[in-house]
């Protein structure tokens, strides 16, 4: 059998608070488990909206990234995580927003630069498995699109020696997998809901349920972490600008949301391993 060495998984997250919806669970459950997990953040989130109004103030926006840098200190540390890493850059915001076109935003980022900052931490931390999101970056993103791009300019280049020789020693990370929300998986929990006579996404007529969501099939990759679902929704609750307390995902029924929650999902993009010949049931799978 072929040994890998210690294990370790590097992700690669736009913003604090991105962290904890789609791999919160396989953050706590892998550190939990003893491997090295190193949660690397891309921008300071200095762009995100306040949705408590009572916080919604000025001056509270003008230091949101010193109050975001607080918010995933907590997360973090519910989560179990053992390394934390930034990037550097400036969230960028939205698409054709003024933030957008910040010299200093990460969509403005030079392309091999950003690169060449993730294959640094690959040199570094020497994962076996890189986690960031498709090429949609999930849902538009610009900050996750450019996350998704470094990410995957990385994955193949750290293993060149050629390749960034300032950024450390080579080292060749086997598996690339991408964040992922199951279509049908997601609307059969909104819909049971609205039989419930509860609030879901779907009562907004404009709510475009695929912009967050992607086809079943393109899940390869479906991981329990049911034993980690309580660390999860703690780190949830510690973005407390972020993510509202009665939004659809705090707010789901905690039977729907033992189910839907209870485990995440990835798409495996890339690997330098045998291709798996059916469903996966862990990041690490065919490497313990």
């Amino acid at each position: 059998m072929t040994t890998y060495g210690p294990l370790c998984v590097l992700f690669i997250h736009a913003h604090p608070d991105d962290e904890c919806l789609s791999t919160g669970g396989v953050l706590a459950r892998y550190s939990a488990e003893g491997i090295h997990t190193v949660l690397t953040i891309a921008t300071g989130g200095e762009e995100g909206e306040i949705v408590v109004p009572a916080l919604d103030t000025p001056a509270n926006h003008a230091r949101l990234r010193e109050i975001r840098d607080g918010e995933l200190a907590c997360s973090v540390a519910h989560l179990g995580v053992k390394t934390l890493e930034r990037l550097g850059y400036r969230d960028s915001g939205m698409v054709d927003t003024e933030a957008n076109s910040h010299p200093e935003s990460f969509h403005m980022a030079d392309k091999d630069q950003a690169a060449g900052r993730v294959v640094a931490l690959i040199r570094r931390y020497r994962p076996q498995v890189l986690v960031t999101y498709d090429e949609r970056g999930g849902y538009g993103h610009p900050d996750h699109i450019a996350c998704h791009a470094a990410t995957v300019a990385a994955f193949a280049a750290a293993g060149d020696p050629a390749s960034y020789p300032d950024a450390g020693e080579a080292w060749t990370p086997l598996k690339l997998y991408y964040t992922a929300f199951p279509r049908r998986a997601m609307l059969a929990a909104w819909q049971e809901m609205k039989e419930r006579g509860l609030e879901t996404p779907l009562d907004t007529p404009e709510f475009d349920i695929t912009r967050f969501t992607q086809e079943d099939e393109v899940v390869t990759t479906t991981v329990p972490i049911q034993d980690y679902t309580a660390q999860k929704n703690a780190a949830i609750t510690c973005h407390i600008t972020q993510i509202r307390s009665d939004g659809p995902f705090r707010s789901m029924p905690e039977d729907i949301a033992l189910r839907m929650f209870g485990v995440e999902h990835f798409t495996l993009a890339q690997t330098r391993l045998e291709a798996p010949a059916g469903l996966e049931d862990d990041l690490f799978a065919d490497l313990r």
